[in-house]
């Protein structure tokens, strides 16, 4: 009876010890389920408080870029809300202004600077080589940043949107609206690489129509007027690609082109609505709210941007100038849309 009753006493001792060992490692789980809980809901924490200072450096005021600076803004504003400051600095045409915001926004420590227009994305290049530059307006990111061998993404810390509209869809119009045209003018800056760039991509598909195709540069607005008056002295047509001094002196352009009686098939919307017949034309207020978007990718999760690749547009819409059309008496396919004029 006594080592029944012993046996009974030492089975029970051993059942309390398995049960005290199973609370435990229970609590010890749930211990370490409530610490991990508690140090995720503090990173969280920490990534709600985060606010954001992105910079803008857009390099002079006209419809496309101001457009493109709207759409980013809109994006990141969306995404962010009240936890990004956007500071937008205008450099009113100048290299060396840009250079000077760029600096400034460096000395400041920005989180990210959106560079809008080539000259612009150069001086916020030159600048730093740290913090992220997201850039848009941009035709070609490799001859803008003189890279060499291109595969997509700059594998430096600048990523964009370009605003590549294709060339050989822009000849074909060209074509389309003056079959009968054999002299080409390109008119464009020859400060403005990207400019370039768009020149000789283009004349490689007007040759390709029977075009002789020649190119009238300046230096800057001071030029203008001289050269597209030299331009329309020996061409059918003129082109104007996606170029900034020349949308800025879009009126100037217009007011020698249409004395002579020279129509322009211009690279974007905002040159045809000042001197243009016809564009190819991309939106740039969606370009300007993609790049916000990668913006958003890089700032809050950690997309690196020179793996990211660049973003070009994909929709792209036959528009004309009906005012200009009409005054030189060019009929323009059903297909095409009017420009609303402001």
């Amino acid at each position: 009876m006594k080592k029944l009753v012993s046996l009974i006493a030492m089975m029970t001792l051993t059942l309390s010890l398995v049960a005290c060992g199973t609370d435990s490692a229970a609590q010890k789980e749930a211990e370490s389920t409530t610490s991990e809980a508690a140090t995720e809901t503090a990173a969280a924490s920490t990534d709600d408080s985060k606010t954001y200072n992105v910079g803008v450096i857009q390099l002079v005021q006209h419809p496309a870029l101001d457009a493109a600076t709207e759409g980013f803004q809109d994006a990141i504003v969306e995404k962010l809300g009240d936890k990004v400051t956007v500071t937008i600095e205008n450099a009113s045409g100048d290299n060396a202004t840009c250079a000077t915001i760029a600096n400034t926004f460096v000395s400041d420590n920005v989180d990210l600077i959106m560079a809008n227009a080539t000259p612009a994305l150069q001086a916020a290049a030159t600048a730093t080589n740290s913090i992220p530059i997201v850039a848009t307006s941009i035709t070609d990111y490799a001859s803008a940043l003189d890279i060499e061998d291109w595969s997509g993404a700059t594998g430096v810390n600048v990523t964009g949107t370009s605003d590549l509209a294709p060339l050989d869809g822009q000849a074909e119009m060209l074509n389309t609206l003056f079959p009968d045209a054999k002299e080409v003018g390109l008119i464009y800056c020859s400060g403005e690489k990207n400019s370039l760039y768009q020149a000789k991509e283009i004349t490689k598909y007007l040759e390709k129509y029977g075009y002789n195709v020649n190119d009238y540069t300046f230096a800057d607005s001071a030029d203008v007027a001289t050269v597209v008056q030299s331009a329309c002295g020996s061409s059918d047509v003129l082109y104007v690609p996606t170029d900034n001094v020349a949308a800025n002196a879009a009126e100037t352009i217009n007011n020698v082109a249409l004395t002579a009686g020279v129509p322009i098939v211009a690279g974007e919307e905002g040159i045809c609505k000042g001197c243009g017949i016809a564009t190819l034309s991309i939106s740039y207020y969606d370009i300007g709210y993609n790049a916000g978007l990668m913006a958003y990718e890089i700032l809050v999760n950690g997309k690196d941007p020179a793996t990211y690749d660049i973003e070009y547009a994909t929709e792209f819409t036959k528009e004309y100038n009906k005012s200009i059309a009409d005054t030189l008496g060019i009929k323009v396919p059903e297909d095409y849309v009017e420009i609303e004029m402001e």
